[in-house]
């Protein structure tokens, strides 16, 4: 069936994009403005009709407010793309006033849409409370488009599920440009949709076998850009945390694009200001790492030591907790190749008047199992 639907829906060009975003809302027309029909689109005569209000929502003839249950199966594929194309028309949420009657269509068209893609699926939970703890004290921005928005997300998520999907068919529009765009939508200030879109990638990742290098490579372009361009994202966070499932899944031994990608994103990833927001997921990424290939943990330690945070304290607790994290899971002949530094840097924390730091004693607790105290005490003491 989803090969089907597939197969009917044109694929469009970045330029045909452009259009369609830049294109203005459909207006509602002067009749139903006046409140001279009784409903959207009908009229004494006939049937409802859209293609008033919606232009060029009627594909293959189908009245898209149809409901799947009146028509036969042979015309339900038709009637599920008259209805996308109805839902691809896009309404100014800025003003809860402004083209209310459609908007109202146009939600119950996508509900609609899931329940035809679901086919008795469970539905997928969209949370609207599901906000990182993480997050900065700035209030949250709410995007006024969600009501629409998490019908659409819902809708991608149930058909990427869908059993039905032929991963081979769909990769023809799934493909490279859909996952960039998929991806820029994760800068949003709505905490809401980030946690749809890291769902869906995640699925996209898990589905699409084909996509997994482009998905690896373009994330790590947009860790790139964000650490030593911008310093910007709001979607770090959520980045950080489907890699961490993806690292989970790497095969032994760590190939060597893998290693390049903690030596050349994670480690730097510690030094931007903001690190305090991603700090969790950054961890989880670098530990992972050092589970899968323990010899990769005097590396690590050389590169948090590289971006250690001189003046700020509440940094230096974070990477402090890190540290002994990463001390846990060390092994002996590792710890050496790392130990005077560490232990310098130890020395440094400890001397600090800052009452933030203290979690110390548990991390020299950590170093001390190694059986070091006499170097620890000599450099604690000079």
């Amino acid at each position: 069936m989803l090969r089907q639907i597939l197969s009917k829906l044109p694929r469009k060009s970045s330029k045909t994009d452009s259009a369609e975003s830049a294109r203005p809302e459909s207006p509602v027309t002067q009749q139903i403005s006046n409140g001279s029909s009784a409903g959207l689109g009908k009229s004494s005569n006939g049937p409802k009709r859209t293609s008033v209000v919606f232009p060029a929502s009627v594909v293959a003839g189908i009245e898209p407010l149809v409901p799947f249950k009146d028509v036969p199966n042979a015309e339900k594929m038709n009637l599920f793309v008259s209805k996308v194309s109805l839902c691809c028309v896009t309404f100014d949420f800025s003003d809860s006033s402004k083209n209310t009657l459609e908007k109202d269509v146009k939600r119950q068209t996508l509900l609609e849409l899931v329940d035809f893609v679901a086919a008795g699926s469970m539905r997928f939970s969209l949370n609207s409370s599901s906000i990182g703890e993480n997050d900065e004290n700035d209030d949250p921005m709410f995007d006024p488009a969600w009501p629409h928005l998490q019908i659409v997300y819902d809708l991608l998520l149930r058909f990427i599920n869908s059993t039905c999907l032929d991963a081979k068919v769909a990769k023809k529009y799934i493909d490279h440009s859909f996952i960039l765009r998929l991806l820029d939508l994760f800068d949003t200030e709505d905490p809401r949709e980030r946690e749809c879109l890291k769902t869906i990638l995640h699925r996209v990742y898990g589905k699409f076998m084909v996509h997994r290098p482009f998905i690896r490579k373009s994330l790590s372009n947009i860790f790139y850009r964000f650490v030593f361009e911008t310093e910007k994202h709001n979607g770090i966070a959520e980045l950080l945390e489907i890699f961490g499932s993806i690292i989970s899944g790497f095969a032994m031994p760590l190939k060597e694009e893998h290693k390049i990608f903690l030596w050349r994103v994670l480690i730097p990833l510690h030094k931007p200001k903001s690190v305090g927001v991603y700090f969790q997921q950054l961890s989880y990424c670098v530990i992972q790492f050092i589970e899968k290939e323990p010899r990769l943990a005097s590396m690590v330690m050389k590169g948090i030591l590289k971006y250690w945070p001189i003046t700020n304290s509440q940094k230096e607790v974070m990477f402090l907790g890190e540290l002994e994290e990463i001390l846990e899971a060390i092994s002996m002949v590792e710890f050496q190749k790392i130990m005077v530094p560490l232990f310098w840097r130890i020395g440094c924390c400890i001397n600090s008047f800052h009452f933030q730091l203290e979690p110390l004693p548990c991390l020299c607790h950590s170093v001390c199992m190694y059986g070091c105290y006499a170097t620890l005490g000599v450099l604690l003491i000079g």
